[in-house]
C-alpha cells in the first residue's frame, strides 16, 4: 500500500436557516473545485445578529482533500 498525503483547508459556511446548511454549503462549495474531499469537520460555530436577532448561522469548517501537489 503506497503512502498518501492529504491537505487541509478551513472554510465557513453561512446559511439563515441553520448550522447543518451553513456546513454543507461549505462542504457544496469545495466539491466543485477541489477533488477526492476525504473528511469535514466542524471546527466551530457561531451566529451573525443584527438588532439582537439571529441574522445567519456561520459554520467553521476543515475539509481534507488528496494533495496532489503544485498548490
Amino acid at each position: 500500500m503506497s503512502e498518501s498525503v492529504y491537505k487541509v483547508i478551513e472554510l465557513v459556511g453561512t446559511s439563515t436557516e441553520s448550522w447543518e446548511k451553513a456546513a454543507a454549503a461549505a462542504v457544496t462549495r469545495a466539491g466543485e473545485s477541489l477533488r477526492d474531499l476525504r473528511v469535514a469537520e466542524i471546527s466551530e460555530l457561531d451566529m451573525q445578529l443584527n438588532d439582537g436577532k439571529v441574522q445567519a448561522f456561520r459554520a467553521k469548517v476543515k475539509v481534507s482533500f488528496k494533495y496532489e501537489g503544485g498548490q
